[in-house]
């Protein structure tokens, strides 16, 4: 297809190829996928400006890098259908040395330039829609490989509402306000990490939902800091939040000249900075994992000292504490005492010394 500006002939195929070349360079949308729907979007815009015709087809040379729009007629003596017939003698009279038959089909290339704007802008919306559909599949296929890890993202603006929109290299996605860390304050231009929490397979929705207050978020970004966890060294062997305050993680080492909670310090404290400037001030109390209850209990209360644990059934335990540690262990609203129950998964109740015997 050509046309013609101001005396220059102007090849639209050109323009186009090269239109879907840098969408595929620039967004990963391949050729193929948008040569189908520019067809759908000129067949469509056909059967609108044709009033319900369906005698037109696209022919697509990728190799030439052409394509062209064709109208089929059948060739009769008298037309009563100028857009699906063509006359017999219209065609002798311009190419006469050329035999045509009556009944056979004929074909002739139509100038899609021609068309209505509003069947172009019908062709318009179909192609746009294709495109953000393909980048939705090409976003969906990059964040599959992601699902449940953490990855960076920068901050592009946060809504009145406080919901942030953030660019994660794949494409823009809403962080919302419920699963941002409870008190933090985002600023557009902050680079941060989000949890893959989701992958949305639907159309509609949301590609993905992403988190920062899952508690797998922590436990991810223990896994990316420390190379002794990745490696399988020091395991982490529970881990329950409450986000935006407080965390407790329980590590357990398994190579004997590995410290587990050492690994996860680092040295000068190197590694669990790190986690902790990404938490906007939350907590965390890394636990030595124990198959002792007694001791997994003792050591779950930190950073309160226990004097002594005493199971008072399979899934429950007194642990005593002196006076001045009391209100430690128990934290702030019962905070502690809480976090502890749910990491050992036991019931704890907790006792001054002065209260109980030893």
């Amino acid at each position: 297809m050509k046309k013609k500006i101001g005396g220059e002939r102007i090849d639209t195929n050109v323009e186009l190829f090269g239109a879907l070349d840098a969408l595929y360079q620039e967004r990963g949308i391949p050729q193929d996928y948008m040569l189908e729907k520019i067809e759908a979007a000129l067949l469509s815009a056909y059967h609108k400006e044709y009033e319900g015709h369906d005698n037109a087809r696209v022919i697509i040379d990728k190799e030439g890098r052409t394509m062209k729009m064709v109208q089929t007629k059948t060739i009769v003596e008298e037309v009563t259908d100028p857009i699906a017939e063509v006359s017999y003698a219209e065609l002798h009279k311009k190419h006469p040395r050329i035999k045509y038959v009556i009944g056979n089909e004929f074909e002739v290339e139509l100038n899609t330039l021609d068309f209505r704007r509003l069947s172009a802008t019908a062709a318009k919306s179909v192609i746009i829609q294709g495109i953000r559909e393909a980048e939705r599949q090409v976003a969906k296929e990059a964040y599959a490989s992601k699902t449940e890890e953490v990855m960076a993202a920068d901050v592009v603006t946060v809504y009145d509402n406080g919901d942030a929109l953030v660019y994660t290299g794949s494409s823009n996605e809403i962080l919302p306000l419920a699963e941002q860390i409870p008190g933090e304050i985002l600023e557009e231009g902050q680079e941060i990490m989000v949890y893959v929490q989701t992958v949305n397979k639907d159309s509609r929705g949301p590609l993905v939902t992403l988190s920062r207050r899952h508690p797998n978020f922590i436990r991810r970004l223990f896994e990316q800091q420390i190379p002794e966890i990745v490696d399988g060294d020091v395991l982490i062997r529970g881990l329950t939040r409450e986000a935006g305050s407080r965390t407790k993680i329980a590590v357990e080492s398994r190579v004997p000249e590995i410290d587990a909670m050492g690994a996860c310090i680092g040295n000068h404290g190197d590694r669990i900075n790190t986690i902790l400037n990404e938490l906007a001030g939350e907590k965390i109390d890394i636990i030595r994992y124990s198959e002792v209850p007694e001791e997994y209990i003792a050591q779950a209360l930190a950073p309160a000292e226990v004097q002594a644990v005493i199971m008072t059934g399979e899934r429950s335990a007194r642990a005593i504490v002196s006076s001045d540690q009391l209100s430690l262990a128990i934290g702030k609203e019962g905070q502690n005492a809480r976090l502890a129950a749910k990491l050992t998964g036991m019931k704890i109740d907790i006792h001054s010394s002065d209260e109980v015997e030893l």
